[in-house]
C-alpha cells in the first residue's frame, strides 16, 4: 500500500513538474506575445496556474515526506497511524468493517481507505486494540471498538520503504 501511495504521488509530481517547467513557460510566452499584459486574460490565467501547480508541487512533496516519516522506527507500533489496517466493530450493530488508512489522495471509502484527515480517521488515530470512540456524523453517531490492528511496521509495508532492505539483509549477515 506504500509503494501504491508513492507511485501515485510520483505521476502526480512527475506530470505537475513537467507542466511547471515545459508547458507553463510556454503558454506564458505565447500570452505575452499578444500583447499588452494588463488586459491580458490567457496571460493572468497562466499566471494563476503556475501559482496552483507551485503550490500543489509543495504539498504533494510534503505527502511524500510524511510517507518517509514512516521509516521512523520510533513510531508507534500499537497505535493506529498512516498505512494502518485497522479493524473496528459497531457497538450498536455489531457490524465489523476493515479500514487501510491512507493519504488524503488515495481515500476511496468505498475500497474502505480512509485518510487521517477524515472523520473516522480522526476518530481512530493513535488508538490502541480495545480503545473505544465516538464517531459523530451529520446524519448519525456511530461507537466503534478497535478489534485488531495491523500497523505499517507489522504489514510488511515496512520493507518497501527504501534502505529497509539493506538493513535487513546486514542483520541477517546477507548482502
Amino acid at each position: 500500500m506504500i509503494r501504491e501511495m508513492r507511485e501515485k504521488l510520483g505521476r502526480e509530481i512527475d506530470q505537475l513538474s513537467h507542466e511547471l517547467n515545459i508547458l507553463l513557460p510556454q503558454a506564458i510566452a505565447q500570452a505575452v506575445e499578444l500583447g499588452d499584459l494588463r488586459e491580458n486574460s490567457e496571460y493572468k490565467a497562466a499566471l494563476e496556474r503556475q501559482q496552483f501547480v507551485q503550490a500543489r508541487l509543495g504539498q504533494l512533496h510534503q505527502r511524500l515526506n510524511q510517507l518517509s516519516q514512516l521509516a521512523n522506527t520510533e513510531a508507534p507500533t500499537d497505535r493506529v497511524g498512516l498505512g494502518s489496517r485497522v479493524t473496528v466493530l459497531d457497538l450498536d450493530t455489531n457490524d465489523t468493517d476493515v479500514y487501510m488508512v491512507v493519504l488524503a489522495e488515495m481515500m476511496d471509502i468505498d475500497a474502505g481507505h480512509i485518510s487521517l484527515a477524515s472523520p473516522l480517521g480522526r476518530a481512530l488515530s493513535g488508538k490502541k486494540v480495545g480503545e473505544e470512540v465516538s464517531l459523530r456524523l451529520p446524519t448519525a453517531s456511530r461507537r466503534l471498538r478497535v478489534t485488531d490492528l495491523v500497523t505499517v511496521h507489522q504489514s510488511g509495508a515496512a520493507e518497501e520503504r527504501p534502505g529497509h532492505n539493506d538493513k535487513a539483509a546486514k542483520s541477517n549477515g546477507k548482502r
